[in-house]
């Protein structure tokens, strides 16, 4: 006969779940993708070049300016 595996679940009895109702689903989502990303990951071989982020912020920086002069 098969029975149901208990859940692994951790949350503590003193939790009143009924206190959890009203949350909506996708709340932020629309916030979330009006704005640019905040953390971008980098490749490796690019993270050896720029192992900090004031490297990187520095760098992009850097590149901004030479593009701005070249189209000026």
């Amino acid at each position: 006969m098969a029975t149901t595996p208990e859940p692994n679940d951790d949350l503590l009895p003193e939790y009143d779940l009924s206190q959890l109702r009203g949350g909506v689903r996708g709340k932020y989502h629309a916030r979330y993708h009006a704005r640019p990303p905040r953390v971008v990951r980098l490749d490796p071989d690019v993270a050896v070049a720029f192992p900090t982020e004031a490297a990187v912020n520095a760098a992009l920086r850097l590149l901004a300016e030479v593009a701005r002069r070249q189209t000026a």
